[in-house]
């Protein structure tokens, strides 16, 4: 099952249940939407894949299924990828 995880491993903002803003990758390490379109540029710093959006658990069934209490926090690994380099004829 999802874990749902409670905050953005780059900047440790909160990531409610319900959040629209969370992304999460095929290893479901989580994230704020700002963290993935500004500083991580849609690449997973642990992984190197991609993101989506990560589902919203119903609220009728968060009491029998809860969300991780346990945080991720790797401010040292949320770093902008490196752009390639631009080539000149």
């Amino acid at each position: 099952m999802l874990q749902l995880r409670p905050n953005c491993e780059c900047c440790n903002v909160d990531l409610l249940p319900a959040a629209s803003n969370a992304r999460i990758c095929s290893f479901e390490c989580t994230f704020c939407a700002d963290c993935v379109d500004t500083r991580l540029l849609g690449v997973c710093p642990n992984c190197g894949g991609g993101f989506v959006p990560r589902p919203i658990r119903p609220a009728g069934k968060l009491a029998n299924n809860p969300p991780s209490t346990t945080r991720v926090f790797k401010p040292q690994g949320c770093v902008t990828p490196p752009q390639p380099a631009s080539v000149t004829a």
